[in-house]
């Protein structure tokens, strides 16, 4: 059976962060650590080896797959760092219009630098996505 690779474990987010090779990634990493904490009210958590997760939620596909994710996150990778948020009812693709620079994929918004992108818009992407998955998979 298919086993999740992208699991929240105990490792230090704070850890995780100060061995972020690039400077400038580094300092977003604690930008975004403040906005994400600030704006969901949930701790960091480590989900895999490389993500920083806020929040969970137990999703269940009609295939069967069924699993642990967290709410939003993010990751400082060394190409662009990644925003994990749901793409939800089409807020998301209303949102982002105002966002900033940035590139986006079904489950991820992808940015080079925190200084490129409306932090208040931002804020207002984790909310939406937290609200959705909250809505979408509410414990029955």
């Amino acid at each position: 059976m298919y086993e999740l690779k992208t699991k929240e474990n105990e490792n230090s987010v704070i850890e995780f962060i100060e061995n972020v090779g690039h400077p400038q990634k580094k300092e977003d990493a604690y930008r975004l650590l403040d906005i994400f904490t600030e704006t969901t009210g949930f701790q960091a958590k480590m989900w895999g080896s490389s993500i920083i997760g806020f929040g969970s939620y137990h999703y269940k596909y009609a295939s069967g797959h069924e699993g642990d994710a967290p709410l939003v996150g993010f990751s400082p990778r060394k190409a662009k760092i990644s925003l994990y948020m749901a793409t939800g009812d089409g807020a998301r693709e209303e949102l982002l219009a105002s966002f900033g620079k940035h590139t986006a994929g079904k489950g991820c918004v992808y940015i080079n630098k925190v200084d490129d992108i409306d932090i208040n818009v931002l804020r207002a992407l984790i909310k939406q996505s937290v609200e959705f998955l909250r809505k979408t998979y509410r414990e029955e």
